[in-house]
């Protein structure tokens, strides 16, 4: 029996699948003592390779006494690269590079430079670079494309599309890498753009390239492009598989065209998870968790396991859509089936909890997630935010740096708004000093929640420090800045900013000319608010909302001009019925004394609203004002009727970066008895200095105490 014959009855045992009788037919090339041929071991290691029998394929290559041929080691070093055993194909080349005799080729670099990418061994990969250089097989198509692949799998982008750029030819694999360089990179645009070229050079794309370039218009949002590539596709015949198919599902989802999305995903005949979960992904984000759940059930009627994917999708889909009884259901469901969760899953519970006003449901699954994660601090800050526990929110911040968790971008600019809603000043000071330390102040968005604390604790000098170190200016700071100068009586500066700003080139937004509007108001500059609510609409072609109406009214009542204001209100059909614009008008007619348009105002309001006990508040203080004693006694037993009670006020203060809240007649404060004894003291020392009112201060306080 010769080696020609053998080798044919191995090569038969791989087409067949037989294990048992290749492993005979090696037993009898060991009997003829044939174990050290070349071509036989090559057959053999290629054999065991095919069963994924990699360490019988090593063992079969070790004993052969002398490997110098050049395509055993690449078949193995292929076989490793191929099954991503790593590892194991850079050990190999180490090994290879000990025999003198053997010179690695074009056909040994690829498998050993795939090897380097796959374990993010950059180092390697340019020393391999080097020598491939070194080599003259630089222009190696094949050689140069796995360079390209390999910087671009340890996000080097750079030199890969360098690379790639002084490459003479190319093949598909090195233009699919480039295009997704762009994608990861997050230049989904540019990316696009290489598609177009690679077309324009005569390439076919493969399903590889389909896949990044639909995920890229899903990034961009770019319908119109995605849908053109989509019929282009459908025209060519080009047979979608499962990536390709999951990817245009994804697309028209992110893209809000969930009907086309649904008939792409119906007209797959076998769904993958990957499909499942991109069509689930799309109502999720579109917060139809009706049709979520719906899939959900579908899925697992299709034998399909969900996937953590899954039910982070389901659970956004719920949370956006504040479906807490479905949100239950998903995490009874999580339970049940002992579902290991991962931070997303936990992260979405989190969520959800918050957003349906469950706060603790939400700090049950924080307790019970591991906590080195920066996210799911993050999560709770930015619950606690949400739902006005200010408080807590900053205890969870001393709490994650106190267990040694690093608070990141987005915790800063979670925890800065709530020391904004404080007016904990000390505290953002604080948070400032560690923004300088761990050198965020290259964050523009961390520097503008920074500026924007600042500005609404009244410390308008530090918000314009932060301001001038700005990075970039985009509108959002320049507002934040109006913001501070108009809200602190500083009318003069806010609009000489706004005027810098206009001349920068930067455009001003609705929220910006609120801004300068609210700092006239202020000021009582009404004329000029007035103007610049003319220029918002016929320069700038910005159409008013609620709030552009409302601080003109306001502009007006603040001076005086209350009938101007009415009629404003009345004018317009879209802001004539809203109650907030309304209050502000009979605020303005108490503080002017106004009664005749006040009973007008305040009759609409009780009309619109009959259970807001400010309203008769206000009434009833103008009334008394005017000491007719009998509409005050008839408001006030309208509202014993309606069981109205004015809400109790709650104030706090900040000392040594801690905040003290309290309410009226409020003793629970650890230190009440000093702290009254100590307002004794001041009051007595207000008597002895105001000899004109010498009860007036002592009445106040006894006032103070008994509500």
């Amino acid at each position: 029996m010769d080696a020609q014959k053998l080798v044919f009855f191995i090569r038969s045992c791989i087409a067949s699948k037989s294990l048992k009788k290749g492993k005979l037919v090696h037993q009898k090339i060991i009997s003829l003592g044939l174990q050290n041929n070349i071509f036989l071991c090559k057959n053999i290691i290629n054999f065991y390779i095919a069963f994924h029998l990699f360490k019988s394929a090593r063992l079969v290559f070790q004993t052969i006494e002398n490997p110098l041929d050049m395509s055993l080691w690449n078949g193995l070093l292929a076989a490793y690269s191929k099954n991503d055993l790593y590892d194991e194909s850079l050990r190999l080349f180490e090994r290879l590079q000990t025999f003198p005799y053997l010179k690695p080729d074009s056909y040994t670099y690829p498998s050993v430079i795939k090897a380097c990418g796959g374990l993010g061994k950059n180092r390697d990969g340019r020393k391999i670079h080097a020598q491939v250089v070194k080599l003259g097989i630089g222009l190696d198509v094949v050689v140069t494309s796995s360079l390209v692949g390999m910087y671009a799998k340890c996000n080097l982008f750079e030199p890969a599309i360098q690379l790639f750029k002084e490459m003479p030819e190319r093949d598909v694999a090195c233009w699919n890498t480039v295009i997704s360089c762009y994608y990861q990179d997050g230049q989904p645009k540019r990316a696009l753009e290489m598609f177009g070229k690679m077309k324009n050079d005569g390439f076919e794309p493969d399903s590889v390239t389909f896949t990044t370039v639909f995920s890229a218009c899903a990034r961009l949002l770019d319908l119109k492009k995605g849908r053109e590539i989509h019929k282009d596709l459908m025209r060519s015949g080009f047979q979608l598989d499962d990536f390709v198919s999951s990817a245009i599902v994804d697309m028209y989802g992110r893209c809000g065209c969930l009907e086309m999305a649904r008939e792409v995903f119906e007209h797959i005949p076998r769904k993958s998870v990957v499909c499942w979960n991109s069509m689930i992904g799309g109502y999720a984000s579109n917060a139809d968790s009706h049709s979520c759940l719906e899939l959900f059930v579908r899925m697992n009627k299709d034998g399909v396991k969900p996937t953590t994917t899954t039910l982070s999708s389901l659970l956004i889909a719920c949370s956006r859509s504040a479906n807490l009884l479905l949100g239950e259901l998903i995490h009874g469901y999580i339970i049940r089936n002992h579902i290991g969760t991962d931070i997303y899953i936990d992260c979405s519970l989190i969520d959800l909890y918050f957003k349906c006003g469950s706060v603790s449901s939400a700090c049950s699954v924080f307790q019970k997630m591991p906590k080195t994660n920066t996210v799911s601090w993050n999560v709770m800050i930015s619950g606690y935010s949400t739902v006005g526990s200010y408080f807590d929110a900053l205890n969870l911040f001393s709490e994650m740096r106190n267990t040694g968790v690093i608070p990141d971008a987005v915790t800063l600019t979670s925890i800065l708004p709530v020391c904004s809603q404080l007016g904990a000043l000390e505290k953002g000071k604080e948070i400032q000093d560690y923004i300088i330390e761990n050198k965020f102040e290259t964050n523009e968005i961390v520097m503008s929640a920074l500026l924007d604390m600042y500005a609404k604790c009244g410390s308008v000098d530090d918000a314009r420090e932060v301001f001038n170190r700005l990075p970039i200016r985009d509108f959002v700071s320049w507002t934040s800045m109006i913001t501070a100068y108009g809200s602190h009586g500083e009318a003069k500066k806010a609009l000489e900013l706004f005027q810098e700003m206009q001349n920068s080139g930067a455009k001003p937004d609705g929220v910006t000319f609120l801004a300068v509007m609210t700092a006239c108001s202020h000021a009582g500059l009404v004329d000029e608010g007035c103007s610049y609510f003319n220029q918002m609409i016929n320069i700038y072609g910005l159409e008013p909302k609620l709030e552009h109406y409302s601080c003109l009214v306001d502009l007006l009542a603040r001076a005086g001009r209350l009938n101007e204001a009415y009629s404003t209100i009345q004018s317009n059909s879209a802001i004539c019925a809203d109650v907030g614009l309304l209050s502000s008008l009979l605020s303005a007619c108490s503080l002017h004394g106004n009664l005749e348009l006040g009973e007008k105002v305040g009759e609409l309001l009780i009309e619109k609203d009959p259970d807001d006990s400010s309203t008769y508040i206000i009434l009833s203080n103008m009334y008394a004002s005017a000491k007719n004693w009998d509409e005050v006694g008839e408001l006030r037993a309208k509202m014993k009727k309606r069981r109205l009670m004015k809400n109790p006020g709650c104030s706090w203060v900040e000392v040594d970066m801690r905040i003290h809240p309290f309410f009226v007649q409020d003793k629970s404060h650890p230190e009440a008895e000093q702290i009254y004894e100590c307002l004794w003291s001041i009051v007595k020392q207000m008597e002895m200095d105001d000899k004109d009112n010498p009860n007036m201060y002592h009445e106040l306080l006894q006032l103070h105490q008994s509500g």
